[in-house]
């Protein structure tokens, strides 16, 4: 006689007794065949448990049987238990590439970094500009202080809870990251390079400038690139970009931009639309029928024929080309050189993958690409109009197996935190933490911008006051701490690792009692003194290592 089927068994499970418990085993082996995924495994799976349900009323642990389903049970566990271990982590990113034209930042940017979007949250912004304003007397003041691109993105963005991770400017090239306070002490081993290539490659009018990470344990590199003008200097311009990769971090402890698992590259790349005439490409535009274009865009081309390229993956072309424009309008150049539109700003990426590698060595790869890049949404902003260029942004989805789950420091205020009385931070690093006499912890507000942004710091060696197996101890003066109160969080700064190592969550520093004007310490009111004021010290900024 034929076995009942699983299924059969699944819709008699609520007439299942103890003594029916013992033939569960087969059961088992007998729905292993099953499919367990899908919505027929997760039916089958909730019957399964209600069917467990059931018999475990009945079972006491005088009961043979119950050391049998203990045992399942904990199996059952510790495989569930592995695989949210093993779950891959989504990471959102913003790109935005756009060629301003020597203006100023814009009123606003709401649509242009998606602030409105009902999507998840963006993790990192990544902004890249072209043609940032460098007449000299800019560039220095620049070289100085913030520019106000960059102070216009932070003020933006600081307010929502990202902080300036990068940023690096060759001339008019500028590049920008932010990102979520929370991802801080995941994020190490940044570095950042330029390559000039203008003038034969001494002036850096053209060339590009990178960023390089490790996020979750995983190699990204960010490269905005201006490449020369132009319709007939295509080959100049993949000579150029072959240059700028080559240099970028050479000399350098870092992998190439190629060897790094995924690598973005965007800019005004100035690739144009070549052998059709003008008033074909507009009429095209104006058809909206913007396939007919592509197959003559000249950076389609060249992915095709050049090995270096092919690799590289782009979102269909499905928006206006994005040059050149009237000022503050949406009309395509009506001056005298009426340049042909052509989709000169571009975002690429190239995610590093394994298998290809391992079999060009002849070696079978040991594991599976650990990572995944998904684009979610490729357009151009054609509101904007203050330079002949419009933005192009690009959101993305990383998916990645974390190779670094625990944050290298942990830390946080100890007892209630006010400008009455010198306070206490305890933190704790794990054993291969390379720590440095030169780190120090910070005191920032919720909404600071950058690393440098801190309303005081403290020594981790000069300020300790203990020190065990487990943790150790340093304090802020009383002197220093906000009089006003408000929300604060602490960062513990790697000067080994150039990066934030571990962060506190937010907490309370309670407002003075004593009116700030009239505030003035009291004698004694300090318990410990600091050897030294850090703000005082002509290098404590290069000290601090940032």
């Amino acid at each position: 006689m034929a076995s009942p089927s699983s299924e059969d068994a699944f819709q008699h499970s609520e007439g299942l007794s103890l003594n029916d418990l013992e033939s569960l085993p087969s059961l088992r082996s007998r729905s292993a065949s099953v499919s367990s995924t899908g919505s027929s495994g997760r039916v089958q799976l909730r019957h399964r448990v209600a069917q467990l349900m059931a018999c475990v009323e009945d079972i006491s642990s005088d009961d043979e049987i119950h050391e049998e389903v203990s045992r399942t049970l904990d199996e059952a566990f510790l495989i569930w238990g592995k695989k949210l271990k093993d779950k891959w982590q989504e990471f959102r990113l913003h790109l935005v590439t756009w060629n301003v034209g020597t203006a100023s930042p814009p009123p606003d940017v709401t649509s242009l970094l998606q602030l409105n979007s009902v999507s998840p949250t963006t993790d990192m912004y990544v902004i890249g500009l072209q043609e940032v304003n460098s007449k000299i007397t800019n560039f220095l003041s620049d070289l100085a202080f913030d520019d106000p691109w960059s102070i216009f993105f932070m003020t933006v963005l600081s307010p929502l809870g990202y902080i300036k991770l990068s940023s690096v400017r060759m001339q008019g090239l500028l590049l920008l990251i932010f990102v979520k306070h929370v991802h801080l002490p995941f994020i190490r081993d940044i570095h950042t390079h330029y390559t000039r290539t203008g003038l034969y490659g001494y002036w850096g009018n053209k060339g590009g400038v990178s960023v390089r990470m490790s996020l979750f344990g995983h190699t990204i590199c960010f490269m905005n690139c201006h490449l020369p003008a132009h319709i007939e200097n295509t080959e100049q311009r993949l000579d150029d970009f072959e240059k700028i990769l080559e240099m970028q971090f050479e000399g350098e402890n870092v992998p190439s931009p190629l060897d790094h698992e995924v690598l973005f590259w965007f800019g005004d790349l100035n690739f144009r639309i070549a052998d059709y005439g003008i008033h074909f490409v507009r009429e095209s535009i104006n058809n909206k029928r913007f396939n007919l274009l592509w197959e003559k865009d000249q950076l389609n081309m060249a992915k095709k024929n050049e090995p270096f390229l092919k690799e590289f993956k782009e979102g269909p072309l499905q928006f206006k080309p994005t040059y050149k424009f009237d000022l503050y309008s949406e009309v395509y150049d009506t001056s005298e050189k009426k340049r042909k539109p052509a989709w000169t700003d571009r975002i690429l990426w190239k995610v590093k993958n394994l298998s290809e590698v391992a079999s060009k060595e002849g070696e079978f790869p040991e594991e599976e690409n650990l990572i995944s890049v998904t684009l979610n949404n490729y357009v151009s902003h054609m509101s904007y109009g203050i330079s002949d260029h419009k933005p192009v942004t690009g959101t993305f989805k990383l998916e990645m197996k974390p190779l670094v789950s625990d944050p290298l420091v942990m830390l946080n205020p100890e007892g209630e935190w006010s400008a009455e009385h010198d306070v206490l931070i305890r933190y704790s690093a794990v054993p291969e933490f390379p720590s440095s006499s030169w780190d120090w912890i910070g005191l920032f507000q919720v909404t600071f911008r950058h690393m440098k942004d801190y309303v005081t710091y403290a020594w981790v060696e000069d300020d300790e006051i203990s020190s065990n197996r487990h943790s150790k101890q340093v304090y802020m003066s009383a002197s220093e701490i906000p009089k006003a109160g408000g929300e604060f969080l602490l960062c513990y700064y790697s000067n080994n690792l150039q990066s934030i190592a571990g962060i506190s969550e937010p907490f309370q520093i309670q407002p003075s009692r004593t009116p700030v004007e009239k505030d003035l310490p009291e004698e004694g009111s300090s318990w410990l003194q600091k050897p030294d004021n850090p703000e005082s010290s002509g290098d404590s900024e290069q000290r601090k290592g940032i």
